[in-house]
């Protein structure tokens, strides 16, 4: 019987002809004794030497790494950064790649998933199939779009700032990240040591001069004196609880969206693109058609982003109420949304506390869950609501699509899905799927 170290394949090279994208960042290949490969730094269609960087003799799949290119796509581009490649920075997957590439793969991805999980064709899903770039992100072939406004860099052991290594807690080094927003470039985060640091998250907001920085010390690490190319207030993260502790400066930046303010506090969750918060908005209200009077349910609802928007188009004889789990993110979506006198917001699980409300019927759900999605049980409720439209918002197609079989098996089905590539160089991309029921009709 082998031992661990001799059943493991890591460092086995294979030349391979490479197949379709797969959900997660890499392209599908098979060696001659067909083992099954994850391959990351390549596209479809190219004949590659993949070398292992996962996996052993017995394991279902093997993962690697693309490190010579024998025959190239016609989608390939010269990596702009040069932190990308094998064994480098993980933060993007697809640098190697023309921008409208990334996008056609993003949506073959979202296909595949649509297709294998909640066995919808594109029609039935109500897509065309595009995934749309945002505005002004349309860039030539080897530029970059400079869109990341929240950028949390890992620090090595010699207190220099980086991105962790793909599936590792390595670090690379780095002295620019080319898709980090100029106003966390601006910052100067990677031109300082930070002693006693685990890691640095920088943070500039949208439609606001706030910047803020977010510093973990290692155990029994000291903070750092904080001088930056820029004002920027300064939060801990407590080692005991893992808190966040206002250390100077604001406790929250301001971001705008929709016309309004929207406060987010300690460093809470806000779309990480600049023009995402808009752009989902816009979807959302386009789908939805709120109606003057309309009872609404926004789940998942951090700050109150989608709840403000409805809000204030249903009116005063409108109702939202918002639910989410967030103890400070309550704070801020009440603190957000203050001037609607029909507007609520509840602290709770949605599965747990949307039972617990008694509501029975609305008029609009919209739900933003986190990756791994809403689930049957939520998905079944929100069904016996007998709503007349559910937004769908989603920033995993997996999720999405397993939640949407489950609307289907309870009477929803889509009418409308549209693609964003709001992560331009990574594999993630968000989705919004307008609901109706079934029985509706077309």
């Amino acid at each position: 019987m082998q031992n661990a170290s001799e059943s493991s394949l890591v460092g086995e090279e294979y030349e391979v002809e490479v197949g379709p994208v797969a959900h997660g960042g890499h392209c599908i290949a098979r060696t001659e004794e067909g083992r099954v490969l994850f391959v990351r730094h390549t596209l479809p269609g190219e004949k590659v030497v993949a070398r292992i960087t996962e996996g052993e003799e017995d394991s279902r799949f093997l993962r690697a790494d693309a490190v010579r290119i024998i025959e190239a796509s016609k989608d390939r581009v010269e990596a702009p950064c040069p932190y990308s490649g094998p064994g480098k920075c993980g933060g993007c997957d697809w640098q190697h790649a023309k921008p409208g590439a990334q996008r056609r793969f993003k949506g073959e991805v979202i296909a595949e998933q649509l297709q294998r999980l909640a066995g919808l064709t594109l029609e039935e899903a109500g897509w065309d199939g595009t995934v749309m770039p945002a505005p002004g992100d349309k860039l030539p072939a080897g530029e970059v779009p400079a869109w990341r406004t929240r950028v949390q860099y890992a620090v090595d052991a010699d207190g220099r700032v980086g991105l962790r290594k793909h599936r590792s807690h390595d670090v690379q080094p780095i002295d620019h990240c080319m898709i980090a927003a100029p106003g966390v470039t601006e910052l100067g985060i990677e031109k300082q040591d930070w002693p006693q640091m685990a890691s640095v998250e920088a943070i500039a907001a949208t439609g606001s001069s706030d910047r803020q920085v977010i510093l973990t010390p290692r155990p029994g690490g000291r903070l750092p004196l904080v001088e930056l190319d820029k004002p920027v207030s300064v939060l801990r993260v407590e080692e005991r609880d893992g808190g966040v502790h206002r250390v100077h400066g604001r406790a929250f930046v301001r971001e705008r969206a929709d016309d309004r303010t929207y406060r987010v506090g300690m460093g809470g969750f806000w779309q990480v693109h600049p023009q995402a918060a808009d752009i989902l908005v816009k979807a959302v209200m386009q789908g939805l058609l709120p109606r003057k009077g309309d009872m609404a349910l926004d789940l998942y609802c951090g700050v109150g982003l989608f709840a403000g928007a409805i809000a204030d188009r249903v009116g005063e004889k409108g109702a939202v109420l918002g639910i989410e789990s967030g103890k400070r993110a309550v704070e801020d979506a009440r603190h957000n949304l203050q001037d609607f006198e029909r507007v609520r917001i509840e602290q709770g699980k949605v599965d747990q506390l949307l039972p617990r409300t008694g509501i029975t019927e609305v008029d609009l759900i919209v739900l933003d869950p986190p990756r791994a999605g809403a689930g049957k049980q939520t998905v079944k409720h929100l069904a016996g609501l007998g709503a007349r439209r559910i937004a769908y918002v989603a920033c995993d197609p997996a999720a999405l699509a397993r939640d949407l079989a489950y609307f289907a098996d309870a009477g929803y089905k889509p009418r409308t899905l549209r693609a964003f590539d709001l992560f331009p160089m990574t594999h993630h991309v968000e989705c919004v799927a307008i609901l109706e029921p079934a029985a509706k009709g077309s």
